[in-house]
């Protein structure tokens, strides 16, 4: 699932879409959204894609959703056209819940979000069945820990280049803390969200480059300082990586404008 097959397979069903039809065209073309997590109820999650002026999304979910998110397909096909299943890694029934979700019409894995390495045994598995399901695996790597989390999750992006040699029949879409700090050589784990002019030749920059099984997620505020905070750099990483990026919001405010979002974190938007 590359980009571009992504967009075509969502094309179609964009065209098509109802809710478009019904609304003001917000944005100049149809917005896909690949990273929306599913809401509490089926209205929520379709008042954030239209407050939003999103023509289709792609949902995360845990895999115990399945049910919920096929029926949320079933009412909104075109908003709502495919989903990503998620579970606990660490736990031995992982990878049967991960194969059932594909057998209920998942498209990739994802957000995978657990305080594990990303080199170690339980991702490896993953890895190894989303290369057997030809779907991709949607990372959150994070070395700056959480009180959920204090080791961090997915740690070990600078060594993630070993994976993407492994598994070159994986599809692998960096997300998160790690991965977009990583842009610039100079990143030592010192903050979640560095700011100042990019340093060329970061980890994630030259993995995107090097590896043709790595894509990239653009979603949150990770992605958003990254590619905020020096303009030059941006202009240069957009044009040498547009095929491997796909846009995503990783929004959590209810009507798709901000509202119900906790607004109190030290960098919201920033830039």
């Amino acid at each position: 699932m590359d980009r571009r097959t992504v967009l075509a397979s969502l094309g179609a069903v964009v065209a098509a879409s109802p809710v478009r039809a019904q609304e003001a065209p917000q944005w100049p073309s149809p917005v896909i959204d690949m990273h929306f997590h599913i809401r509490r109820t089926p209205e929520l999650n379709i008042a954030h894609q239209r407050g939003a002026g999103v023509a289709a999304a792609n949902v995360l979910a845990r895999t115990n959703d399945a049910a919920a998110v096929t029926a949320l397909q079933v009412q909104n096909p075109a908003l709502f056209p495919s989903w990503f299943g998620s579970t606990d890694v660490a736990k031995p029934d992982a990878e049967q819940l991960l194969n059932q979700a594909v057998k209920s019409g998942a498209k990739g894995f994802g957000e995978l979000k657990f305080p594990v390495a990303a080199d170690g045994p339980e991702m490896r598995r993953v890895y190894d069945l989303a290369a057997e399901l030809n779907v991709p695996v949607l990372i959150h790597f994070q070395e700056i820990g959480q009180p959920a989390a204090p080791g961090g999750y997915n740690t070990g992006i600078k060594r993630f280049a070993a994976i993407l040699k492994a598994y070159p029949k994986t599809k692998f879409i960096g997300h998160a803390d790690a991965f977009w700090a990583n842009v610039s050589a100079d990143y030592h784990e010192q903050e979640a969200y560095p700011t100042g002019p990019i340093v060329p030749g970061g980890v994630s920059d030259k993995l995107l480059a090097d590896y043709p099984n790595l894509f990239a997620d653009t979603s949150a505020n990770s992605a958003n300082n990254a590619l905020s905070r020096d303009p030059a750099f941006t202009a240069d990483f957009l044009k040498r990586h547009q095929d491997k990026l796909h846009f995503g919001s990783d929004c959590n405010c209810d009507d798709g404008k901000g509202g119900g979002a906790a607004q109190n974190s030290d960098r919201v938007a920033p830039r």
